[in-house]
């Protein structure tokens, strides 16, 4: 199941994919993809939906990100074997945590704003988990029953202000529209595999990023374990969980972006993010 939000920024409304590509309006059983609503219990009964009742959404919507309300937008760093040999850095010997506002998130197709004073504003396309049940000192092996679903993020960043400006990589992660999510979130029940996911990103027609789940360093199952030893995760935290090669830091020469420029990227079976980028 594919389920989506649309509508104006702030104004979302629940809606989910049916099988012929039509969004169908779901404000009439949920209020929202958020919370509660990212259950078991709840993602059974919208399964068993008649879709073809559901109200059709007429003519071409702006797509918001996939979950509402999230409280926790927690990302992995250094996560793939082979981003960190391109960054000349060692793997980590436990999962690299760091966290981005969330006010950073925006819709999967929304302009992404290149900071004032910016100067290496860089992408990274990253498979991102979405939590459904709340996890505390949850094991590996119960970890992913612990997952609503899965969807695209684009963890942009921001080089000089992370790595530069003093603090943590907070300063360079959380710019607004630095967190597109979506366009939905495909429930996992319908990933078969989230360690066997092709994954790309391309700015102007060039691919730079061409990777696979497969590459990960601390799988997602490992990952969620992991975070449940420090904190609560809640339904509706985002865990964003690293990116393969091909960021514009590990070009040469490094390429960053401008405005003008155009991204596409996306993961096998759960869409494509399309974004212009302009001055902030």
């Amino acid at each position: 199941m594919k389920l989506l939000r649309y509508g104006a920024p702030g104004a979302e409304k629940p809606a989910l994919l049916d099988q012929d590509g039509v969004i169908r309006d779901l404000s009439g059983v949920i209020s929202d993809v958020a919370g509660a609503a990212l259950s078991d219990e709840t993602l059974t009964k919208l399964r068993a939906l008649d879709t073809a009742s559901l109200p059709a959404v007429a003519d071409d919507p702006r797509i918001g990100p996939c979950v509402g309300q999230v409280g926790k937008f927690i990302c992995i760093g250094l996560n793939y074997a082979d981003h960190a040999a391109e960054a000349g850095m060692e793997l980590p010997a436990e999962p690299v945590v760091f966290f981005k506002a969330t006010s950073a998130i925006c819709g999967p197709n929304d302009d992404v704003e290149i900071p004032r004073t910016s100067v290496k504003t860089d992408w990274e396309v990253e498979l991102g988990v979405v939590i459904g049940k709340h996890a505390k000192y949850v094991t590996k092996e119960e970890a992913l029953d612990h997952v609503a679903g899965y969807c695209v993020v684009n963890d942009l960043s921001e080089r000089d202000f992370q790595l530069h400006r003093a603090g943590q990589w907070v300063k360079g992660k959380s710019a607004d529209t630095f967190g597109p999510i979506g366009p939905w979130l495909v429930t996992r029940d319908e990933v078969a595999d989230p360690q066997n996911l092709s994954m790309y990103l391309d700015v102007n027609g060039h691919r730079y990023q061409d990777g696979s789940t497969k590459t990960m360093h601390f799988d997602v199952a490992t990952v969620i374990s992991h975070l449940s030893q420090f904190m609560s995760l809640h339904p509706g935290d985002v865990i964003t969980t690293g990116t393969p090669p091909g960021v514009g830091m590990g070009q040469k020469p490094e390429t960053y972006l401008k405005a003008g420029d155009k991204m596409e990227l996306g993961i096998e079976g759960l869409g494509v993010q399309t974004q212009n980028v302009i001055a902030g």
